[in-house]
């Protein structure tokens, strides 16, 4: 049976996305739906919700779930007519924190982003992710916070782009190539880096697929190769000491995680 979940905000709706899927992860057996409306603002743009929350519900047989982090209580109330499962983020945690401090909040909409993030620094590392794709250029390697290696649609990029964007870390990546396999040794333009590198490498099963659905029926997707190339990445890093995961069964954020931890690394904002 499928339910729908829906992540409401009178913001860009990224908090009560990114806490709904967190608590929902705890529930993988349930088929869902998620769907986000941000900038729920107004009693109008609420009431229109609320119908799509009871017409969800009638399609579903059964009420939808909705996270939502709305501040202005006239509209979260609006929110409340609906026939969906109401969980406001913000109050389970408010009231206590008011009484730990000793001052009420301020109830101001968009605040959970100021806090935390510096617009600057996340364009930049975003555009130093950009830049430094695929060993696109390597001497801005003095630059990175981290330096991801590893074969051809190993995930080197996504994780970069989602250190820079969530994290604000400056991260390039270089593709391990045929060439650089044979040869046995850190390729050249990582050798002065190597505190800085991290290693990634990928089932072979799963990467003859990913790149079948890029070059078909191709050497470079063929069985063959793609083990050639993972056992080669794998007993470089070895031999070098250099950290890696497996990222087949992790998503982006996990990844992220277990890279930023192994290394030290902290937000930059």
């Amino acid at each position: 049976m499928k339910r729908t979940a829906f992540f409401v905000s009178d913001g860009t709706g990224i908090t009560a996305e990114t806490l709904g899927h967190s608590l929902l992860s705890q529930f993988d057996k349930i088929e869902l739906q998620l769907l986000t409306r941000p900038y729920i603002n107004r009693i109008d743009k609420a009431q229109l919700l609320v119908e799509q929350i009871n017409e969800a519900g009638k399609r579903d047989g059964v009420r939808p779930l909705v996270f939502e982090t709305i501040v202005d209580p006239e509209i979260s109330n609006t929110l409340k007519q609906s026939d969906g499962f109401i969980i406001n983020i913000f109050s389970t945690f408010i009231s206590s924190l008011e009484t730990e401090l000793a001052t009420k909040a301020t109830g101001s909409v968009g605040k959970t982003h100021s806090i935390s993030n510096n617009y600057v620094d996340r364009i930049d590392a975003i555009n130093f992710a950009l830049d430094n794709d695929d060993g696109s250029r390597t001497r801005f390697y003095d630059r990175a916070d981290i330096i991801l290696v590893g074969v051809s649609r190993s995930g080197k990029t996504p994780s970069c782009l989602y250190m820079a964007m969530q994290y604000g870390i400056k991260a390039a990546n270089y593709p391990l190539t045929e060439e650089d396999m044979e040869k046995r040794t850190l390729p050249e333009p990582l050798k002065d880096f190597k505190n800085n590198l991290f290693g990634l490498t990928i089932d072979v099963d799963r990467l003859v697929a990913i790149r079948n659905e890029r070059r078909s029926n191709s050497k470079y997707a063929s069985y063959a190769q793609c083990q050639f190339e993972i056992q080669e990445a794998e007993a470089l890093f070895q031999r070098e000491n250099i950290p890696f995961v497996n990222s087949t069964h992790y998503s982006v954020e996990e990844i992220a995680a277990k890279i930023l931890a192994t290394q030290n690394l902290n937000r930059r904002f």
